[in-house]
């Protein structure tokens, strides 16, 4: 049974760890495994968890996400009228592709490697070696000279690269915040860009793993009794990520992500050290 207190816990660490570069699931593999609660049994709160995350990169990025839109109705326009793609005729055209571009190693890593990915879940070792990753990653992202390219001048190869690591960042320990923000600052985007960048490509990925985790999920079953602390999760979720969003475009334009490194770093160690001696 999920208490309303556990699933608090739960909901703020998705939030937080969705978006600050600790890794979401490798904290809630950790939190799952002290509070001794049954993955399976709670499968449809963890797939609600990442809706509530969805909600916080909605509403912070909502004019964002309101013009992708309106410039996909465009493109169809522009399709029928014979005019093409036109992929380049304004920045928001252009971010819509690099998107797209990006979701595809995403979604071709997490299905044919989902079940490797997951089965890592197991191995609190494996967990820290991921988070000890994470933190080499940072370190890099942190000591990168700052680049100029936003969406106009990023290459669609760069966005691909972007993709791939968000995908590697499926395996638990591994920030998908973290990788792809790697990943842009290393193709040179502009920080303030890198990091919109990062989070906006989240939207297909969170309803990717959402996508293949639900009928998993409802196969299992839904307990009624976790009805409550489930909303109260997601709630928690959604406002804790609204935050650690807003928290981590003043971190990247100040380059202060070494904190993270050594918190990542610490916790990494002590998980491989507990593993190997204890389990």
């Amino acid at each position: 049974m999920l208490s309303s207190f556990e699933a608090i816990i739960l909901g703020l660490v998705q939030g937080l760890g969705e978006f600050l570069p600790i890794s979401s699931s490798g904290h809630l593999a950790l939190l799952q495994a002290f509070f001794k609660i049954d993955g399976e049994k709670v499968l449809f709160f963890a797939v609600m968890l990442h809706l509530g995350t969805l909600i916080s990169v909605f509403i912070v990025y909502w004019s964002d996400i309101v013009a992708l839109i309106k410039e996909l109705g465009a493109v169809f326009k522009d399709i029928f009228s014979g005019k093409g793609l036109r992929v380049n005729a304004n920045p928001t055209r252009k971010l819509g592709f690099l998107i797209i571009v990006a979701t595809i190693p995403t979604a071709l890593i997490g299905l044919l490697f989902n079940d490797i990915f997951g089965s890592l879940y197991n191995s609190i070792v494996a967990v820290g070696c991921g988070l000890i990753f994470t933190g080499i990653i940072l370190i890099i992202a942190e000591k990168m000279s700052d680049g100029r390219k936003e969406a106009r001048g990023m290459l669609f190869r760069s966005a691909i690269f972007v993709g791939v690591l968000q995908g590697l960042a499926i395996a638990p320990g591994i920030s998908r915040s973290g990788s792809t923000l790697f990943a842009g600052l290393v193709t040179r985007l502009d920080r303030a860009f890198a990091v919109k960048f990062a989070f906006l490509i989240s939207i297909p990925s969170i309803l990717g793993s959402v996508v293949l985790e639900l009928p998993k999920a409802l196969k299992a079953g839904i307990d009624s009794t976790i009805i409550f602390p489930m909303t109260l999760g997601v709630l928690v979720s959604a406002i804790s990520g609204f935050f650690a969003i807003k928290f981590m475009i003043k971190i990247v334009s100040n380059k202060k992500l070494s904190f993270f490194s050594y918190y990542v770093w610490a916790l990494g160690a002590l998980v491989i050290i507990y593993g190997i001696i204890f389990i």
